[in-house]
Protein backbone atom coordinates (compact mmCIF):
# COMPACT_ATOMS: atom_id res chain seq x y z
CA UNK A 1 0.00 0.00 0.00
CA UNK A 2 1.44 3.63 -0.87
CA UNK A 3 2.33 5.98 2.12
CA UNK A 4 -0.91 8.43 2.50
CA UNK A 5 -0.40 11.84 1.40
CA UNK A 6 1.18 14.69 2.94
CA UNK A 7 -1.37 17.29 4.50
CA UNK A 8 0.08 19.47 1.43
CA UNK A 9 -0.70 17.37 -1.49
CA UNK A 10 -3.52 19.97 -2.58
CA UNK A 11 -2.11 23.26 -1.42
CA UNK A 12 -4.53 26.01 0.37
CA UNK A 13 -7.24 23.80 -0.15
CA UNK A 14 -7.78 21.03 2.99
CA UNK A 15 -10.05 23.58 4.65
CA UNK A 16 -13.02 23.44 1.57
CA UNK A 17 -12.58 19.72 1.29
CA UNK A 18 -13.26 18.76 5.03
CA UNK A 19 -15.96 21.42 5.12
CA UNK A 20 -17.33 19.32 2.17
CA UNK A 21 -16.80 15.92 3.96
CA UNK A 22 -18.00 16.73 6.76
CA UNK A 23 -21.92 18.09 4.97
CA UNK A 24 -21.78 15.24 3.11
CA UNK A 25 -21.03 12.56 5.65
CA UNK A 26 -24.61 13.75 6.45
CA UNK A 27 -26.30 12.30 3.04
CA UNK A 28 -26.22 8.21 3.02
CA UNK A 29 -27.18 8.05 -0.56
CA UNK A 30 -24.44 10.15 -1.81
CA UNK A 31 -20.32 9.51 -2.29
CA UNK A 32 -18.43 12.46 -1.83
CA UNK A 33 -14.27 12.01 -2.74
CA UNK A 34 -11.02 14.07 -3.56
CA UNK A 35 -7.83 12.71 -5.17
CA UNK A 36 -4.44 13.67 -6.09
CA UNK A 37 -2.86 14.31 -8.99
CA UNK A 38 -1.84 10.40 -9.52
CA UNK A 39 -5.79 9.60 -8.86
CA UNK A 40 -5.16 8.77 -4.83
CA UNK A 41 -7.56 9.66 -2.58
CA UNK A 42 -7.44 12.79 -0.05
CA UNK A 43 -10.96 12.91 1.09
CA UNK A 44 -13.78 10.84 1.00
CA UNK A 45 -17.13 10.68 2.84
CA UNK A 46 -18.49 8.41 5.58
CA UNK A 47 -20.56 6.96 3.12
CA UNK A 48 -18.54 5.86 0.95
CA UNK A 49 -15.72 4.58 3.73
CA UNK A 50 -19.52 2.24 4.66
CA UNK A 51 -19.47 0.49 1.62
CA UNK A 52 -15.82 -0.04 1.49
CA UNK A 53 -16.66 -2.07 4.59
CA UNK A 54 -13.79 0.63 5.77
CA UNK A 55 -13.48 1.51 9.34
CA UNK A 56 -11.41 4.42 9.34
CA UNK A 57 -10.29 7.36 6.69
CA UNK A 58 -6.53 5.97 7.25
CA UNK A 59 -7.24 2.86 5.46
CA UNK A 60 -8.52 4.96 1.96
CA UNK A 61 -6.22 7.85 1.79
CA UNK A 62 -3.09 7.31 -0.73
CA UNK A 63 -5.26 4.24 -2.51
CA UNK A 64 -6.59 4.13 -5.81
CA UNK A 65 -9.70 3.51 -7.27
CA UNK A 66 -8.51 -0.22 -8.48
CA UNK A 67 -7.18 -0.66 -5.17
CA UNK A 68 -10.11 -0.40 -3.06
CA UNK A 69 -12.82 -1.18 -5.60
CA UNK A 70 -13.37 -5.05 -6.47
CA UNK A 71 -12.15 -6.03 -10.17
CA UNK A 72 -13.75 -4.45 -12.91
CA UNK A 73 -15.75 -1.43 -10.77
CA UNK A 74 -12.19 -0.44 -9.63
CA UNK A 75 -10.62 -0.71 -13.06
CA UNK A 76 -13.32 1.48 -14.71
CA UNK A 77 -13.02 4.19 -11.88
CA UNK A 78 -9.27 4.46 -12.15
CA UNK A 79 -9.63 4.90 -16.16
CA UNK A 80 -12.47 7.36 -16.06
CA UNK A 81 -10.12 9.07 -12.95
CA UNK A 82 -6.87 9.34 -15.52
CA UNK A 83 -9.02 10.57 -17.85
CA UNK A 84 -10.23 13.77 -16.10
CA UNK A 85 -6.78 14.14 -14.58
CA UNK A 86 -4.90 13.98 -17.96
CA UNK A 87 -7.38 15.88 -20.24
CA UNK A 88 -9.86 17.97 -17.74
CA UNK A 89 -12.56 17.01 -19.04
CA UNK A 90 -15.46 16.81 -16.50
CA UNK A 91 -17.94 13.51 -15.78
CA UNK A 92 -21.13 14.78 -15.82
CA UNK A 93 -24.17 12.65 -15.27
CA UNK A 94 -22.53 9.90 -16.08
CA UNK A 95 -24.92 6.60 -15.44
CA UNK A 96 -22.94 3.90 -13.80
CA UNK A 97 -22.80 1.18 -11.92
CA UNK A 98 -21.31 1.53 -7.94
CA UNK A 99 -21.52 -0.31 -4.55
CA UNK A 100 -24.85 -0.19 -2.75
CA UNK A 101 -24.32 -0.17 0.83
CA UNK A 102 -24.63 -3.74 1.42
CA UNK A 103 -22.48 -4.17 -1.43
CA UNK A 104 -24.32 -5.03 -4.14
CA UNK A 105 -23.73 -2.82 -6.86
CA UNK A 106 -26.62 -0.67 -8.11
CA UNK A 107 -27.07 2.47 -10.36
CA UNK A 108 -25.34 6.04 -9.51
CA UNK A 109 -25.31 9.26 -11.45
CA UNK A 110 -21.36 9.97 -11.04
CA UNK A 111 -19.87 13.11 -11.33
CA UNK A 112 -16.09 14.32 -11.63
CA UNK A 113 -14.34 17.71 -11.87
CA UNK A 114 -10.66 18.32 -12.40
CA UNK A 115 -9.06 20.65 -9.47
CA UNK A 116 -6.97 23.36 -10.58
CA UNK A 117 -4.41 25.46 -9.15
CA UNK A 118 -5.53 28.86 -9.07
CA UNK A 119 -2.66 31.46 -10.63
CA UNK A 120 -1.08 33.67 -7.94
CA UNK A 121 -1.91 36.86 -9.45
CA UNK A 122 -5.92 37.96 -9.79
CA UNK A 123 -6.82 34.75 -8.24
CA UNK A 124 -7.68 33.45 -11.61
CA UNK A 125 -8.66 29.41 -12.33
CA UNK A 126 -5.09 27.99 -13.84
CA UNK A 127 -4.37 25.53 -15.68
CA UNK A 128 -2.27 23.19 -13.73
CA UNK A 129 -4.81 19.85 -12.44
CA UNK A 130 -3.50 19.13 -9.25
CA UNK A 131 -6.53 16.61 -8.66
CA UNK A 132 -9.81 15.98 -8.74
CA UNK A 133 -13.50 16.07 -6.90
CA UNK A 134 -16.23 14.22 -7.55
CA UNK A 135 -19.93 12.53 -6.04
CA UNK A 136 -22.03 9.73 -7.36
CA UNK A 137 -25.40 10.08 -6.12
CA UNK A 138 -27.42 6.74 -5.67
CA UNK A 139 -30.75 5.57 -7.62
CA UNK A 140 -33.67 3.78 -6.27
CA UNK A 141 -32.31 0.68 -6.12
CA UNK A 142 -34.30 -2.39 -8.06
CA UNK A 143 -37.80 -2.76 -6.06
CA UNK A 144 -37.71 1.22 -4.49
CA UNK A 145 -38.94 3.00 -7.30
CA UNK A 146 -42.14 2.74 -9.48
CA UNK A 147 -41.28 0.88 -12.11
CA UNK A 148 -37.66 1.05 -12.75
CA UNK A 149 -35.46 -1.89 -12.86
CA UNK A 150 -31.95 -2.54 -12.69
CA UNK A 151 -32.48 -4.01 -16.49
CA UNK A 152 -34.32 -0.75 -17.42
CA UNK A 153 -31.27 1.32 -15.95
CA UNK A 154 -28.63 -0.49 -18.12
CA UNK A 155 -30.87 -0.02 -21.21
CA UNK A 156 -31.19 3.37 -20.32
CA UNK A 157 -27.63 3.61 -20.14
CA UNK A 158 -26.65 1.70 -23.27
CA UNK A 159 -28.98 4.91 -25.12
CA UNK A 160 -27.13 7.77 -22.66
CA UNK A 161 -23.48 6.27 -23.48
CA UNK A 162 -24.66 6.50 -27.42
CA UNK A 163 -25.77 10.40 -27.19
CA UNK A 164 -23.05 11.22 -24.96
CA UNK A 165 -20.26 9.71 -26.95
CA UNK A 166 -21.69 9.28 -30.19
CA UNK A 167 -23.21 12.87 -30.84
CA UNK A 168 -21.76 13.99 -33.82
CA UNK A 169 -23.46 11.11 -35.33
CA UNK A 170 -26.87 11.45 -36.80
CA UNK A 171 -28.73 9.56 -34.42
CA UNK A 172 -31.88 8.95 -33.97
CA UNK A 173 -33.29 9.04 -30.84
CA UNK A 174 -36.35 6.24 -31.82
CA UNK A 175 -33.95 3.97 -33.04
CA UNK A 176 -31.64 3.75 -30.23
CA UNK A 177 -34.66 3.62 -28.06
CA UNK A 178 -35.42 0.32 -29.47
CA UNK A 179 -32.69 -1.16 -30.07
CA UNK A 180 -32.21 -1.13 -26.09
CA UNK A 181 -35.42 -2.43 -26.07
CA UNK A 182 -37.43 0.47 -24.19
CA UNK A 183 -40.34 2.02 -26.15
CA UNK A 184 -39.99 5.61 -26.65
CA UNK A 185 -42.10 6.70 -23.61
CA UNK A 186 -39.83 4.04 -21.20
CA UNK A 187 -37.20 5.87 -22.32
CA UNK A 188 -38.60 9.27 -22.22
CA UNK A 189 -39.93 9.16 -19.07
CA UNK A 190 -36.42 7.27 -17.25
CA UNK A 191 -34.28 10.05 -19.01
CA UNK A 192 -36.64 12.67 -17.89
CA UNK A 193 -36.60 11.47 -14.08
CA UNK A 194 -32.91 11.36 -14.49
CA UNK A 195 -31.59 14.12 -16.28
CA UNK A 196 -34.71 16.68 -16.30
CA UNK A 197 -34.15 16.91 -19.60
CA UNK A 198 -35.72 14.65 -22.70
CA UNK A 199 -33.19 12.82 -24.28
CA UNK A 200 -33.38 15.49 -27.47
CA UNK A 201 -32.36 17.70 -25.06
CA UNK A 202 -29.16 15.73 -23.46
CA UNK A 203 -27.90 15.10 -27.57
CA UNK A 204 -28.24 18.85 -28.04
CA UNK A 205 -26.16 19.57 -24.49
CA UNK A 206 -23.55 17.41 -25.44
CA UNK A 207 -23.58 18.57 -29.01
CA UNK A 208 -23.14 22.51 -27.51
CA UNK A 209 -20.85 20.65 -24.77
CA UNK A 210 -18.62 19.63 -27.59
CA UNK A 211 -18.67 22.90 -29.45
CA UNK A 212 -17.82 24.90 -26.66
CA UNK A 213 -14.79 23.60 -25.83
CA UNK A 214 -13.90 23.39 -29.44
CA UNK A 215 -14.65 26.88 -29.72
CA UNK A 216 -12.12 27.68 -27.18
CA UNK A 217 -9.44 25.08 -27.48
CA UNK A 218 -9.26 24.78 -31.31
CA UNK A 219 -8.59 27.17 -34.26
CA UNK A 220 -11.08 25.49 -36.51
CA UNK A 221 -13.70 27.34 -38.35
CA UNK A 222 -17.19 27.64 -36.66
CA UNK A 223 -18.88 25.56 -39.93
CA UNK A 224 -16.24 22.92 -39.34
CA UNK A 225 -16.92 22.64 -35.34
CA UNK A 226 -20.64 22.60 -36.30
CA UNK A 227 -20.25 19.43 -38.72
CA UNK A 228 -17.72 17.80 -36.15
CA UNK A 229 -20.27 18.37 -33.10
CA UNK A 230 -23.40 16.41 -35.60
CA UNK A 231 -24.97 19.59 -36.92
CA UNK A 232 -26.34 19.22 -40.50
CA UNK A 233 -25.75 22.74 -40.88
CA UNK A 234 -23.98 25.79 -40.24
CA UNK A 235 -27.22 28.25 -39.65
CA UNK A 236 -28.70 25.51 -37.38
CA UNK A 237 -25.81 24.89 -35.18
CA UNK A 238 -25.64 29.17 -34.90
CA UNK A 239 -29.47 29.02 -34.16
CA UNK A 240 -29.62 26.51 -31.05
CA UNK A 241 -26.17 28.31 -29.89
CA UNK A 242 -27.41 31.86 -29.62
CA UNK A 243 -30.85 30.28 -27.95
CA UNK A 244 -28.87 28.63 -25.97
CA UNK A 245 -25.92 30.96 -24.82
CA UNK A 246 -27.31 34.25 -25.76
CA UNK A 247 -23.87 34.44 -28.48
CA UNK A 248 -23.32 33.99 -32.33
CA UNK A 249 -20.62 31.07 -31.86
CA UNK A 250 -18.47 33.70 -32.80
CA UNK A 251 -18.97 36.21 -30.08
CA UNK A 252 -18.67 33.36 -27.66
CA UNK A 253 -14.95 32.90 -29.47
CA UNK A 254 -14.20 36.36 -28.83
CA UNK A 255 -15.56 36.89 -25.38
CA UNK A 256 -13.60 33.24 -24.28
CA UNK A 257 -9.76 34.33 -25.33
Amino acid sequence: MPPPPSPGLLPDRRLPLELLQRLFDTLPDVVFFAKDRQGRYTHGNRTLLERLRLTSPAQLIGRKADEVFPGPLGQRFAAQDAQVLREGREVTDQLELHLFPNRVPGWCLTHKLAWREAEPAGGRRGNTIVGLVGISRDLPAPGVSHATTAQTYARVARVVGRLQRDYAEPLAIADLAREAGLSMAQLERQVLHLYRLTPRQLLARARLDAALERLVGSADSVADIAHACGYADHSAFTRQFRRSTGLSPRDYRALSR
